[in-house]
């Protein structure tokens, strides 16, 4: 289909519409990269031209809601469904009340870690710029 095109017609396409059609076309995920590189290959685009739009064309994609980015490549939405799962166990006040509980505690803890570095080595402002609380996702990275 693509193929079939002439450069008159794909040139009045868009870079998402474009890609709309080579996704449908091919029926497989794809990069960003090897994306844009069809569509500069269908548009004759050179390297250089490649290079300068490639991030515009990123942003074009990440803002269109007919594309989904999973497992760094792109696919349709159509073809992704997407699944809420809503836990009822967590509508449990007290179960609700325990996880703010913990959180709290969490906090209070590196609050009185700080509080306690900054009173025994007596850190000056630029030390105390060097530390941060580690949010939940860096924890489990470590």
């Amino acid at each position: 289909m693509l193929k079939n095109m002439k450069a008159e017609e794909l040139e009045i396409l868009s870079y998402a519409d474009l890609t709309e059609l080579i996704l449908k076309e091919e029926n497989k995920t794809f990069p960003t990269a090897e994306l844009f590189r069809k569509i500069c290959d269908l548009l004759e685009y050179s390297n250089e031209e490649y290079t300068d739009k490639i991030g515009d064309y990123y942003t074009s994609l990440t803002t269109d809601k007919r594309f989904v980015f999973l497992d760094n490549k792109w696919d349709l939405r159509e073809k992704t469904p997407i699944d809420i799962v809503l836990d009822d166990d967590l509508e449990d006040e007290e179960e609700i009340e325990e996880i703010e509980q913990l959180d709290s505690d969490i906090v209070d803890e590196y609050e009185e870690d700080i509080d306690s570095i900054v009173e025994d080595e007596e850190l000056d402002d630029d030390e105390l710029d060097d530390l941060s609380i580690l949010t939940d996702e860096e924890l489990e990275e470590n």
